[in-house]
């Protein structure tokens, strides 16, 4: 493949766990095509993680909730000026796949998931629970004009971040992201609350969320007999809050976006599974990494790939079982 003057376009317009890791193909493709344009597509709200980012040319913001389509066809319409090269689709659904096929662009690639992959030029298979990680599934769609290795995620908090977050990181500190848009991914606040009430003294705590996290990070705090909890809930910014898990001695997560924060700053982590299991494949990456979960084998498990709004059996045994003492680091 001919390096000069390539464009390339990352579509992908999912939740923000989604929007992290697919910074792996972004990493992938600005190692092998350094001096080429690389632009990425994502929706209204994630765009803040991509602030002044060092090799993303163009980014695209989609606002769903905001004159959806007529908003995409504006986007779309840019993206036909811009005459890519090639646009990398990690969406599955309908209305990017119609973006896709319309863009323009030499060559189009996606899953076959997409309804629309049979006008893509190059489409892959998607397969959840057979132990691949979602880096390793998005990789699929390059590793024709790169490699078969993926990179791992990556964010770049700007300077003005890591200054924010500064004066908490004077003595040692851990993070705890408490909070799961899915109840049956969220270890429960009781559990949370054991935990801290057990931990030693030496560390400060600082819950992380956004602002709607700050009620359930308030009711950890208020609930604690741990006088070195702070609740920064609503306080930082995505990339605010990944600087600030970068020198944490260990960050604590479900099974939701702040483990993706950590994997992508290279963090340590540890990340409670309930519901959900690994084999799904959007585990933790870092080099400092482990899982919690259930030991003992239950069949009501995985009840679903996203988690659910309440336990459909009402013991909620996934989290309720799992033993506080397997999260010390």
């Amino acid at each position: 493949m001919n390096k000069n003057s390539k464009k390339f376009l990352v579509i992908q317009t999912a939740f923000i766990g989604d929007a992290i890791l697919a910074t792996s193909i972004l990493e992938k493709l600005n190692s092998y095509f350094p001096e080429n344009q690389i632009d990425y597509l994502v929706r209204k709200g994630n765009d803040s993680l991509f602030k002044e980012h060092p090799f993303i040319k163009n980014l695209y913001i989609w606002d769903k909730n905001k004159g959806k389509y007529k908003q995409l066809f504006k986007i779309l319409k840019s993206v036909r000026k811009e005459k890519y090269d090639y646009i990398i689709n990690l969406q599955r659904f309908a209305t990017t796949g119609i973006f896709t096929v319309f863009s323009k662009a030499k060559v189009k690639i996606g899953f076959k998931k997409n309804p629309f992959s049979f006008l893509f030029n190059y489409s892959f298979n998607h397969e959840i629970n057979n132990g691949k990680h979602e880096v390793e599934r998005n990789q699929l769609l390059i590793e024709n004009f790169t490699d078969n290795v993926y990179s791992k995620p990556k964010l770049y908090p700007l300077q003005s971040d890591y200054e924010k977050v500064e004066e908490h990181k004077k003595n040692d500190f851990i993070c705890i992201s408490p909070a799961s848009v899915w109840f049956t991914k969220q270890f429960p606040a009781s559990k949370w609350l054991d935990f801290i009430n057990n931990l030693d003294e030496k560390y400060n705590v600082f819950l992380l969320g956004g602002p709607d996290d700050k009620l359930l990070c308030d009711e950890i705090k208020n609930q604690s007999i741990n006088k070195k909890v702070e609740n920064l809930a609503g306080k930082l910014n995505l990339l605010q809050s990944a600087a600030l898990m970068k020198d944490s001695k260990m960050n604590y997560t479900n099974d939701s976006a702040p483990l993706h924060l950590a994997s992508a700053m290279n963090a340590n982590v540890t990340s409670v599974f309930c519901s959900t299991i690994p084999d799904f494949g959007f585990g933790p990456l870092s080099d400092n990494s482990k899982i919690v979960q259930i030991k003992e084998k239950l069949e009501c498990r995985p009840c679903g790939l996203h988690g659910k709004k309440e336990c459909p059996l009402a013991h909620f045994n996934c989290a309720m079982k799992i033993d506080i003492n397997d999260l010390k680091f």
